[in-house]
């Protein structure tokens, strides 16, 4: 298997990255596609930061475990199999399962933090960023955090204003302009998918027939 093309995309809470990956992965069919998401390489919560209020800081780049990410993105990007418990995100209620991630054409590394990882960004072809307007991300995040996680209106409110919007501005804004794409989601991510998808079916190998 030639070296895989590996893309990383990443862009701030709530702009839209998970929409945008899913449409993504559907416009290709499965072997050609891995996706290793940063979301399941957080640290156990009891190894979490805690703010000055006691709320737990999910929201920098600690709270990843970046060694093992790196290792798994070079692992897969030498054409081995990766595989990994996923994250639940602390619901006491869900059981974790394996994900595999196998070799393919092309692999897409997922998360808020992948341009900052120096270890991870160094892997990168090609770097997308998912853009928004701040209050555009703020009304994602208010409806996902309530329908996805339980979280109340203050809750959420306090862990943006603490948490997300300063992890924004330091780890994640600075570094908009070393993307190679940079693709508006406020309203739709049409025309920038389809210039994505379209460069990205250039690197997969064309497929022998059988005769």
């Amino acid at each position: 298997m030639q070296h895989p093309f590996i893309v990383g995309i990443t862009g701030g809470s709530a702009s839209g990255k998970t929409t945008f990956l899913r449409r993504l992965l559907a416009a290709f069919p499965s072997e050609d596609i891995c996706l290793i998401s940063q979301d399941n390489y957080y640290h156990p919560r009891e190894t979490q930061q805690v703010d000055s209020q006691g709320v737990t800081n999910f929201d920098l780049p600690s709270s990843i475990d970046s060694v093992a990410y790196a290792a798994d993105v070079l692992r897969i990007s030498q054409g081995q199999e990766v595989r990994r418990p996923e994250y639940t995100f602390n619901n006491p209620n869900a059981t974790p399962s394996e994900l595999v991630f196998h070799p393919a054409p092309i692999v897409v590394v997922e998360g808020i933090f992948v341009f900052y990882f120096e270890e991870v960004a160094k892997l990168l072809d090609l770097k997308v960023y998912i853009d928004a307007r701040e209050h555009v991300k703020l009304q994602r995040r208010i409806v996902r955090d309530r329908d996805e996680r339980g979280y109340d209106l203050e809750d959420v409110l306090y862990r943006y204003t603490n948490h997300v919007a300063p992890t924004y501005e330091k780890y994640i804004k600075p570094f908009k302009h070393d993307a190679d794409l940079i693709i508006p989601n406020n309203r739709h991510f049409d025309k920038g998918l389809e210039v994505l998808v379209t460069f990205l079916k250039s690197k997969v190998p064309t497929k022998t027939k059988s005769k």
